[in-house]
């Protein structure tokens, strides 16, 4: 990518606004409501996107990386979050509670199998619903790979990132008294489900916070508000997953278990200076997959809507239309 097309805006990649053609909630049987969308062509090359966070929820610009003449794009807010409900709840909510509602919707839809489109935590979701299920994902799109390591989660939460940005470190740091500063997950997890609304509203908004200050490279240092209900559900169901480590196996699971996916074609998007994910997960997770490849975008951070990566990730679909 150029110098100019990287000073372009993201929505200069994206293709037009689309509404969808059907949107349904699905009862998953043990409280759970999954909200559930699909536009593009209806008899289209199935896509389905797996949002970030956990907790992010999907939203319309999500529709616009694929060309709808040609794909069948399906959108669903993960479990809690969004329009999925109860809203900001725990209760049987881990991964593989994610797992089997994406097995849940495809069969609902009558899909064989799709093209998994995943950024950040999606791109995590949508690597062990991949290894759980290879038959049924033809390809891999991942953008800012999140390989739920106690590394990465050290390197956002223990200090790494707050090194490159001491000023907005203090600012989530500085909440926390001094005694429990040596877990700030353990500590933000005792705020974010104390009971108190406020206080978890309160809590939440600094913890999204930390996180969307990170997101692009064309941070200034200004901190914004997230709204209060999104932020509480944002940070609670992103805490609880991170305390619990993903409730994967072991840590370094998804490297370990890699092999019963590399038949999959994959592709990922990185951004460079990405501050949230780093590089290093996207490189060890490409390293020895001949079926994947691995396109670093050099002035790039984590976020989707950053030009280079919405330019880089629209040219994947689009090539994987060509065929």
């Amino acid at each position: 990518m150029d110098q100019r097309s990287g000073q372009k805006r993201a929505v200069e990649y994206l293709y037009p606004p689309i509404e969808p053609f059907d949107q349904r909630v699905i009862d998953m049987g043990d409280g759970h409501r999954v909200y559930v969308e699909q536009c593009g062509r209806p008899d289209g090359v199935p896509v389905f996107v797996f949002h970030g966070g956990p907790g992010g929820g999907c939203s319309p610009a999500m529709r616009r990386y694929f060309d709808p003449r040609h794909y069948r794009i399906v959108l669903f807010d993960q479990r809690g979050c969004g329009r999925s409900r109860p809203h900001a709840s725990v209760t049987a909510n881990t991964t593989w509670h994610l797992v089997e509602d994406v097995e849940a919707i495809r069969t609902a839809l009558g899909i064989d199998s799709f093209i998994a489109f995943g950024g950040s935590w999606g791109a995590t979701l949508a690597l062990i619903y991949a290894i759980t299920h290879p038959t049924r994902v033809n390809h891999l799109v991942l953008r800012g790979v999140f390989l739920m390591t106690q590394a990465e989660l050290k390197w956002f939460y223990g200090g790494g990132a707050g090194t490159f940005f001491p000023d907005l470190w203090a600012r989530f740091v500085d909440v926390i008294p001094e005694d429990e500063r040596q877990d700030l997950i353990a500590a933000y997890h005792r705020r974010l489900f104390s009971g108190n609304l406020v206080e978890e509203t309160r809590f939440g908004r600094i913890w999204a916070n930390w996180e969307n200050a990170l997101a692009s490279i064309q941070n200034e240092g200004a901190l914004g508000e997230s709204p209060s209900d999104y932020a509480r559900a944002f940070a609670r169901l992103e805490n609880h997953y991170f305390q619990n480590a993903g409730f994967l196996d072991c840590d370094g699971w998804i490297l370990r278990e890699r092999k019963r996916i590399e038949q999959v074609p994959a592709t990922i998007v990185q951004g460079r200076y990405d501050m949230i994910c780093p590089p290093q997960s996207a490189w060890a997770l490409s390293r020895g997959w001949s079926n994947c490849e691995l396109k670093m975008v050099p002035m790039a951070g984590h976020a989707l809507s950053e030009p280079g990566i919405s330019e880089a990730l629209v040219r994947v679909m689009d090539g994987l239309r060509r065929g």
